[in-house]
């Protein structure tokens, strides 16, 4: 299982970067069974449906009458269904792909009139899928897939909202990047089941911009990307929801020429977010490859990636094995298993101090800002909506 990564560096690889899935880019299924990509070349643009499950990784082409365009937009259902989403004249469509015998089958599920929708991170539930549609002063949420009959309008937040992080195994609970009335970006929960019910999740300072990129509804590991620490640089963190402890902004993890984005959390790890090994990809002139993080190590092991890797995209087996999709002109569709990439990650204490300078050394450390900085309280995760609060049955 993956934790659903919401920022991607490449956009031509995993989405835009603002939490949308689609374009070129590789989709993996909630549970992680399936995953779903658009194949081809040039113009001649088709589905794909990667099964994940078996022993090993194979591709199922589910082209229709014409080609795809590049923009469209693809999400794996856990029952094998992709739902691809097309704009088409200054709105969207929604339809279901599945295989049919030697076909291609499609169930259209109807439209939102918008002139921006992105389709959100698979739902924790592999049913429902949802899409943002972004408008002149506020945000809608849209259920596509999944409901009654066709998509329904779920939930309207004020202000321009991107993003999109599932902070439940049930799919209640959505974390959105916001902006609005002016000012910077700050993250926000929004509640399904109370008709779109927000509440403030980041706010490291007032004016700092705080993202979130990642959430693990079993340990409550967050990270965070925020320009809190270097006002105008933006910089990666982690804290636990719901928590009083501060944010925590490591040095391994601060790089002057490379782009570090977190795409997928080792699952299981219940109550013990220091001990989750956090996957991540590296962008650097050189190329894209694979770093690994836990809290506990406080440093930084960086992995070769498998030759057509699609960057950002890969999931943690409960075995703590990593798995990275690829595609190249020898292998067509594979799945590279790393095996105990988490077991060098061993806490500091127990491995003795790095060698300065080395890419693995430096160590983690609480928020390092101004006095000025440090004034504002830099806890805000005590908001998080899975504070205090009963959820209705």
């Amino acid at each position: 299982m993956t934790a659903c990564a919401i920022e991607a560096t490449a956009r031509d690889e995993v989405g835009d970067g603002d939490g949308a899935v689609g374009g070129r880019g590789f989709t993996i299924a909630a549970d992680g069974s399936y995953a779903a990509r658009l194949a081809g070349e040039g113009e001649a643009l088709f589905p794909e449906r990667w099964t994940l499950d078996g022993p090993e990784p194979y591709a199922v082409p589910l082209p229709l009458g014409q080609p795809e365009d590049p923009h469209a937009q693809l999400l794996p259902l856990a029952d094998g269904r992709v739902l691809i989403a097309r704009r088409v004249a200054g709105r969207c469509t929604f339809s279901l792909l599945y295989p049919t015998g030697p076909r291609t089958g499609e169930l259209p599920l109807g439209a939102v009139e918008a002139e921006s929708v992105r389709l959100l991170p698979p739902a924790p539930d592999g049913v429902c899928a949802y899409a943002l549609a972004v408008g002149g002063r506020s945000t809608g949420v849209w259920r596509v897939a999944g409901g009654a009959s066709g998509p329904e309008h779920v939930a309207e937040v004020r202000g321009h909202c991107s993003g999109g992080v599932w902070l439940d195994r049930e799919g209640r609970l959505l974390a959105l990047d916001r902006a609005a009335d002016g000012g910077p970006v700050k993250a926000v929960a929004v509640d399904l089941r109370r008709g779109g019910e927000v509440t403030p999740l980041l706010q490291i300072t007032e004016e700092s911009r705080d993202r979130l990129l990642l959430a693990d509804p079993d340990s409550g590991l967050l990270l965070i990307r925020s320009d809190a620490p270097s006002p105008g640089r933006e910089r990666l963190g982690w804290g636990l929801l719901g928590s009083t402890r501060p944010v925590r902004f490591p040095e391994c993890l601060r790089s002057a020429d490379a782009v570090l984005t977190p795409f997928a959390v080792q699952p299981g790890q219940m109550l013990t977010p220091e001990a989750c090994a956090v996957a991540l990809r590296v962008d650097a002139a050189a190329g894209s490859w694979v770093g690994v993080w836990r809290p506990a190590a406080r440093r930084l092991l960086q992995l070769p990636a498998p030759e057509g890797w699609f960057a950002g995209a890969g999931r943690w087996t409960r075995e703590g094995a990593l798995s990275l999709p690829y595609a190249n002109a020898s292998v067509p569709c594979g799945l590279a298993r790393v095996a105990g990439a988490a077991d060098p990650l061993v806490p500091r204490e127990a491995a003795g101090p790095a060698p300065t300078g080395s890419a693995e050394a430096a160590g983690g450390g609480r928020h390092g800002a101004p006095a000025a900085v440090a004034a504002h309280r830099p806890v805000p995760l005590q908001q998080a909506p899975l504070t205090g609060r009963a959820l209705p049955h």
